[in-house]
């Protein structure tokens, strides 16, 4: 038999029992477009968190006080932890190959003006923050390099904190007081959004130094470092790790690379979007028994085509074929109907939510519909199987 007889015939079996074959192809559809509209979300996510964490640059290397070894001493008996300080960045400025670096104190205090009051967000960091996480000034400039010991009382407004402060007025050159320190404000940030769920416009920059006396620090939060692209990660890591530890004596600290960190998310996403894509297989295995119950149930009612077939010559691995080509139909024409589907309602969803990322990866949607055939072929092997080893002559017999 040729193949387009093949083809012939299993379109021919399909579209006779429409109803059938309608809700056959439904389960192998709701499989398909599970898959294609979780793994669109899963990709979307994943994109975002890495665009959203990205937007702070590349070439960075982060400093934390403490470990994140775990050492078999009490920490009540001893702790020999020492602060990150203004002292270490300074020293990490001068190793080869280092651009920019910050000390990073994070607080919320009220900042007020002779009209308004806000809580808000307040950075202590140093001159080239801006510079390292790639943020604009909008008006005036951002802090100047003082002597980061006894910096200047000078602030930086974020673009929201600065429309909201001094609405209709511009904010650079104006006197503002944070948790009784009196500053005065030389510049306003361009719009930077948010990034991981932090509102860099709600954000107000001051000095480090002057920070840790209005949060009563003894230390920093963080220690952020900007190196040049001709130096590795793992080079620059191990230099700041060798004088840090030169300076506290032993390694108290962690340091975290931005590969370390694009790593950790891209596992953590990754199995997001592998445990919705199985999410959805759960559904194409359904599907699957859908479509062994029914080839069983059509074997069942063409016991006489199959002897005919078998009486004009056909061979039992046509016969096998006639029915294999049906099933893998079945799944096919599912599949397709639910790629439609899952990209439809992705799109809609992203229509209804623009907020919501939704990205559409390709070698998912071509394995969904992959799998979906495969599915069709799986489900209808066994009463394919059967149907080829029907003797002729009792097939022929049976009404």
């Amino acid at each position: 038999m040729r193949t387009v007889d093949h083809i012939r015939l299993a379109t021919e079996a399909v579209f006779s029992q429409r109803l059938r074959s309608l809700l056959t192809g439904t389960g192998i559809a709701v499989g398909v477009a599970a898959v294609v509209l979780l793994t669109a979300l899963g990709e979307g996510v994943n994109r975002f968190v890495m665009g959203e964490f990205t937007q702070f640059g590349t070439h960075i290397i982060a400093v934390n006080p403490g470990t994140d070894a775990t050492s078999g001493v009490s920490g009540a008996m001893i702790n020999t932890v020492r602060p990150l300080s203004l002292q270490d960045t300074e020293s990490l400025r001068t190793l080869p190959g280092v651009r920019a670096v910050t000390p990073v104190i994070q607080g919320n205090a009220e900042v007020e003006t002779t009209r308004r009051s806000r809580w808000t967000t307040v950075l202590g960091v140093g001159a080239e923050a801006a510079d390292l996480w790639q943020m604009a000034v909008q008006q005036g400039r951002f802090l100047p390099a003082d002597d980061p010991f006894r910096p200047r009382p000078f602030a930086v407004l974020g673009a929201r904190v600065a429309d909201e402060v001094f609405p209709r007025t511009s904010p650079v050159g104006q006197r503002i007081r944070i948790g009784g320190q009196r500053l005065r404000v030389v510049g306003v940030m361009a719009p930077k959004g948010q990034i991981l769920g932090f509102d860099m416009d709600d954000t107000v920059y001051i000095p480090a130094a002057l920070a840790q006396a209005l949060f009563d620090r003894e230390g920093v939060m963080e220690i952020d470092i900007l190196y040049r692209p001709s130096v590795t990660s793992a080079a620059m890591a191990e230099q700041v790790r060798g004088r840090l530890a030169e300076r506290h004596g032993r390694e108290d600290f962690t340091i975290t690379t931005q590969e370390d960190m694009l790593a950790t998310l891209g596992d953590i996403l990754g199995m997001l979007t592998l445990v919705v894509a199985g999410l959805g297989g759960i559904s194409l295995v359904v599907g699957g028994v859908g479509i062994l119950t029914i080839m069983t149930i059509a074997v069942n009612e063409r016991t006489p085509e199959i002897g005919l077939l078998r009486a004009l010559g056909a061979t039992r691995r046509t016969v096998l074929l006639v029915f294999l080509g049906e099933a893998a139909l079945l799944g096919a024409l599912g599949g397709l109907a639910g790629l439609g589907i899952g990209l439809a309602g992705a799109g809609l969803l992203h229509w209804l939510v623009p907020a919501l990322p939704v990205s559409f990866h390709p070698p998912f949607i071509l394995a969904a519909e992959g799998v979906a055939l495969v599915t069709g072929v799986v489900g209808g092997l066994i009463p394919a199987w059967r149907a080829a080893r029907m003797d002729p002559v009792e097939a022929l017999r049976t009404e």
